[in-house]
């Protein structure tokens, strides 16, 4: 086994696969460039297919010795309309459209919509943006069997187009058919998290959270005005976040997504959710080997604005450069952390401890981590709470996990600065001190003569105690005779 090195930088890397990365070969090449959490997109492929993806990022754990993170990304009610009889119509601006419910071969006139639910919600004056909003309507009327509208902009519009309807909450369930299918197969599979596609209100993750029993964290992707509406609400009701920039950047005025974006990383900190940036990020990378210098600009800004983890989707997935898109934002998050300013930056969102003693002394482990020159903080957990109020607090030094189950070390790869370990549980003080020491050496995170802050709960092995925090000196030859 290979140990592989601790990443210098504290924000992640999540990187999609897909027929460009889908190789053990290629796998393993991303991890070692950077990537620390890999994204298993189930709109694509089939599920057969996936099996010896998962399997290939399982066996990272033996060859690199670091649990590694799996994010199974769900389709998600996605809105088409129908065929047309010629394949493809050109909408001419002012001119009227109907989308009906006639199965019939659409023309230029009308084409078959096959969501009841959306004829139910429909109001006069929303729009519908057809084709990643390259065409709008403009809905002047509508009955229970057609929605007449106005063409705002006009366009060539060809069969099995996408339909987005951000004007109106859609009363459509969050998981069709095909996600409970990918959802039951992926949980089954040991993913680590589940990431539900156009969540629009609370309710929607009640069904998916039964579903997942507890086997997977729930993600919750923000890409819908509507959930923009009750983001504190959505947020509250799962276990992370995704800004999905790019139907979020097609529902509304692109202007209007760098101010949302931000809300969205704030709220998720100040309740400490870990959040991912998505889409687009280093978009030009999927056919050349160096990005705009625009798109690092937009990469460093959610580094700055203190995102837990950064996302390549086509990059990756099915670009021509997947290992130095890896490679780049590596590089881009390493460079934006150096800066002296990062610290403040990160700092601008006030976060304010809950009244727990958890809390307190997560808010207290980082200031005395500054004030002494800490080298590390280590973190014991069962359950993942503690580094994840750790992390909420963005300290200056690496968070160090150490944990007897290894499903919480893997869903932890999405958390900020945290490295996680799975290791056996300790009994008592002097084990904790001794371990947390042997184990900030053999990690690279300390060195002889560096103190340390050790967070756990005592008793032992009791989830959700976290009522002791303790500061200690590495003396250097805590690893002699020690193999294990």
């Amino acid at each position: 086994m290979k140990a592989l090195s601790p990443r210098s930088r504290k924000v992640r890397v999540l990187a999609t696969l897909g027929p460009a990365s889908s190789s053990p070969e290629m796998i393993a090449t991303l991890f070692q460039a950077g990537a620390d959490a890999f994204r298993v997109n189930m709109s694509h492929g089939d599920q057969a297919g996936k099996v010896a993806v998962i399997a290939a990022i399982r066996a990272l754990e033996k060859r690199f010795g670091r649990p590694t993170t799996i994010l199974a990304d769900l389709q998600g009610p996605k809105l088409r309309v129908g065929r047309f009889a010629a394949g493809r119509v050109e909408l001419v601006t002012g001119a009227t459209f109907t989308p009906d419910h006639d199965p019939a071969p659409g023309d230029a006139t009308r084409v078959q919509l096959p969501h009841r639910e959306i004829f139910a919600a429909i109001e006069p004056g929303a729009r519908l943006l057809l084709d990643d909003g390259k065409l709008v309507l403009r809905v002047s009327d509508h009955d229970a069997d057609r929605i007449e509208t106005l063409v705002e902009v006009g366009g060539a519009l060809s069969d099995n187009k996408g339909l987005n309807v951000p004007d109106v909450v859609v009363p459509m369930a969050a998981l069709t058919e095909k996600d409970r299918s990918d959802l039951a197969f992926a949980v089954d599979q040991g993913v680590d998290w589940i990431a539900l596609s156009f969540v629009q209100r609370p309710e929607d993750l009640a069904e998916a959270r039964k579903l997942i029993g507890g086997r997977a964290a729930l993600l919750a992707k923000i890409e819908k005005p509507s959930a923009i509406e009750r983001l504190d609400e959505i947020i509250e009701h799962c276990d992370g976040v995704m800004v999905a920039r790019g139907d979020l950047g097609v529902e509304l005025p692109p202007q209007q997504v760098p101010p949302l974006q931000k809300r969205i990383v704030e709220v998720s900190r100040r309740m400490g959710r870990p959040v991912v940036v998505a889409t687009q990020m280093l978009e030009s990378m999927i056919k050349s080997p160096s990005p705009t210098r625009a798109e690092v600009s937009d990469v460093a800004t959610a580094i700055y604005d203190g995102a837990d983890a950064i996302m390549l989707s086509a990059e990756s997935a099915a670009g021509d450069w997947p290992v130095q898109s890896v490679a780049m934002m590596n590089a881009i998050g390493e460079a934006v952390e150096r800066d002296p300013m990062h610290g403040d930056r990160i700092h601008f969102t006030v976060m304010r401890p809950d009244p727990t003693t958890a809390d307190a002394l997560a808010e207290a482990a980082k200031n005395i981590a500054n004030t002494v020159g800490a080298a590390a903080i280590v973190c014991f957990t069962s359950s993942g709470s503690t580094p994840r109020r750790v992390a909420r607090e963005r300290p200056g030094v690496p968070i160090l996990v150490l944990t007897p189950r290894l499903e919480t070390a893997r869903r932890l790869g999405l958390l900020w600065g945290t490295l996680s370990v799975h290791t056996k549980d300790v009994g008592s003080f002097e084990e904790m001190v001794a371990k947390s020491k042997r184990m900030a050496l053999r990690h690279g995170l300390a060195k002889a003569g560096d103190r340390i802050i050790i967070m756990a709960g005592v008793p032992f092995k009791t989830p959700g105690s976290t009522n002791v925090l303790h500061v200690t000196r590495v003396a250097g030859d805590e690893l002699k005779g020690y193999g294990g």
